[in-house]
């Protein structure tokens, strides 16, 4: 008999790829999403396509008797309240999996460790923002709700990635430093370009919500990212290696920056502060990661085949040519 999956949301980023994932491991999946978005699986007979809110109880309902769920994945639960109504609604499968996020941690230390670290507060008011400020503090309050479900007795569990990276990435936070790569021999990194911020391939991170829906403890939750974690200049080189090309990796300090008018915090993926999940629980069940010049090669080549440039992060080229016109003469 085939295992059944739901995946709420499933056609842009990460619930794209945990479809996919899950299709090539055997399973029949019914995606719950507004339609709002191209379907990738439109063509294909082993995905069902349920129309709706995830926000209306009817609509989830709706999608777990057309789906009849062994595991259901829930890509898009921003607010508490949507995570309060998916535990009732879905409370006897076999595995729930809200995706979390590493911005759930409320204090900074090195690394983050599942039931160690420190969760986020989240006052009423900051439950029901959506604020980019509040949203590890609305994810943080989801995990709770899915610890307090599982002590009743329902099978659910959290997922926290860090960074998400790969094919399809809408938020083009990557896609900058791939076209950056792509368009100049010299590439502006701030700082000494030591900083990091841990990233998760996406491929790995489908792949990791599949196996804590089969293996996962109920009222637990696990950190996704890659097992090596790398600073912002060896992301630069990656890519390059992945198009097999040159690139000077040009560092320039809070001083230099200023001839430009830019700031560290103007490049998109820099965070002053290391930002590094701990992995192993999640690799306990058998998880693995893709080795990185793997998951770069294919990311870059879906980049390239794409229209996204990572333009909305761009801190604009030319303050970078002040900024490297100050280098050369220093």
């Amino acid at each position: 008999m085939t295992d059944t999956a739901l995946v709420i949301g499933g056609t842009r980023f990460i619930g794209r790829h945990t479809v996919q994932d899950l299709l090539d491991n055997g399973y029949a999946v019914t995606m719950l999403n507004r339609g709002n978005h191209e379907n990738p699986f439109a063509d294909d007979d082993r995905v069902t396509h349920v129309e709706g809110d995830r926000t209306d109880r009817t609509d989830l309902r709706t999608a777990k008797l057309s789906a009849e769920p062994d595991v259901v994945i829930d890509c898009v639960a921003y607010y508490p309240a949507d995570v309060t109504e998916a535990v009732d609604v879905f409370a006897d499968v076999d595995g729930y999996v809200y995706i979390s996020s590493g911005s759930a941690y409320g204090r900074e230390e090195i690394p983050k460790r599942e039931g160690e670290t420190p969760l986020c507060e989240c006052t009423p008011e900051q439950a029901d923002s959506d604020d980019h400020d509040t949203y590890g503090n609305r994810k943080a309050e989801g995990d709770r709700i899915v610890f307090e479900a599982a002590a009743e007795g329902v099978n659910a569990m959290a997922v926290r990635p860090c960074i998400v990276y790969g094919p399809h990435d809408y938020t083009e936070r990557l896609d900058y430093w791939i076209d950056r790569v792509a368009s100049h021999d010299r590439v502006v990194v701030p700082g000494d370009g030591q900083n990091v911020w841990h990233r998760a391939y996406v491929k790995d991170v489908a792949a990791a919500l599949r196996t804590v829906a089969e293996e996962g403890e109920p009222g637990e939750a696990y950190n996704v990212g890659d097992r090596r974690v790398v600073t912002l200049a060896e992301t630069v080189e990656l890519i390059a290696d992945a198009m097999d090309t040159d690139c000077e990796v040009v560092t320039a300090g809070e001083g230099a920056l200023a001839a430009g008018d830019l700031e560290p915090e103007d490049f998109v993926l820099y965070r002053d502060y290391p930002h590094v999940l701990d992995t192993c629980k999640l690799a306990a069940l058998g998880w693995e990661s893709t080795p990185l010049d793997e998951a770069m090669a294919t990311t870059v080549a879906e980049h390239l085949e794409s229209d996204r440039d990572g333009s909305e992060h761009d801190p604009g080229r030319e303050d970078e040519e002040r900024v490297l016109g100050v280098l050369e003469t220093m």
